[in-house]
């Protein structure tokens, strides 16, 4: 009896159903750190985010939401055509493709578990971040290897598919509504991408400010074409304000277990200039010029 060939229907659902699988399981985990890094920050040196981590997200739930779907019809296919002819569960593509899934989730998993070891060692990741992000890498990868270890020996019934495809499907609904409650909604973060736009706007007008005083050795008392909801304010030979109106609190991440900088233009440990952190509704910035770093080209 000659071996059942695949046909270019079998291989492409094969795969499609794979990579699909890939897809799913990389998002599900990006989501799930970024809920633990907004929960449990890295220790890091101090960095304004202008949308928060909730703009992070935004891709990985778009891609949960259209591709498991997507993975869900695949494998119902697949099965399928299993059931309507039982002889292609010995399919070389069914092997080779399921072998390789193992192969790759194996030095992902391996991969993962190696940078969050590393992280939570070099002291970037606190405790409780370290087992949350050790212990959801192994949940997806020990779930991947399971239910495909399974498969292959043909031990996985229909009811089973339909169980595993349900908790999974619930899991990451959960997840993303999870991930909002945490991050954002869409509507916050259309908020503070409005925000994003005025902080960039007021770090140009700052960048106008230094480029004055440095070519003509004082900072200027106005601001020609001033945007309506911005404001600048000139308070002393080296120092000015600036001011605008935001929908929402910034949210950054702090600096932790790191000596503070020192010296006559450094404020709470960082360069004035440098922070852009921000409460919601009017918040002013005050700005200091420093002639070391920015020396006026006017020659006294």
């Amino acid at each position: 009896m000659e071996p059942t060939k695949a046909s270019a229907r079998d291989f492409f659902l094969h795969l499609g159903s794979i990579v699909a699988l890939y897809v799913v399981a990389g998002n599900f985990i990006n989501l799930l750190f970024k809920i633990i890094n907004q929960s449990f920050p890295e220790v890091l040196n101090y960095s304004y985010s202008y949308f928060g981590n909730g703009s992070q997200i935004s891709l990985s739930v778009a891609t949960l939401l259209i591709v498991f779907p997507i993975f869900v019809l695949l494998s119902w296919l697949v099965h399928k055509t299993y059931e309507n002819t039982p002889e292609k569960k010995s399919l070389a593509v069914r092997r080779w493709l399921t072998y390789i899934t193992l192969f790759v989730a194996g030095i992902l998993l391996a991969g993962d578990l190696v940078t969050i070891l590393y992280k939570f060692l070099d002291g970037q990741d606190l405790t409780a971040a370290f087992l949350l992000k050790a212990l959801t890498v192994l949940l997806v990868a020990g779930a991947v290897f399971g239910f495909y270890l399974q498969d292959i020996r043909d031990r996985v019934s229909a009811r089973s598919r339909k169980l595993w495809a349900t908790v999974v499907g619930v899991i990451i609904i959960i997840s993303i509504i999870l991930g909002f409650s945490v991050l954002g909604s869409p509507q916050t973060q259309r908020l503070l991408r409005y925000d994003n736009q005025k902080v960039m706007d007021l770090q140009n007008l700052q960048w106008q400010v230094i480029n004055y005083w440095q070519m003509n050795g004082s900072i200027p008392s106005t601001m020609p074409n001033m945007p309506l909801e911005m404001e600048y304010k000139k308070t002393g030979n080296m120092t000015f304000e600036l001011c605008a109106n935001f929908n929402r609190a910034s949210m950054m991440q702090p600096r932790i277990n790191s000596a503070p900088l020192e010296g006559p233009y450094y404020k709470g440990g960082m360069m004035p200039n440098d922070i852009w952190d921000h409460s919601m509704g009017q918040h002013c910035f005050e700005r200091t010029i420093d002639p070391i770093q920015y020396p006026t080209q006017v020659r006294g």
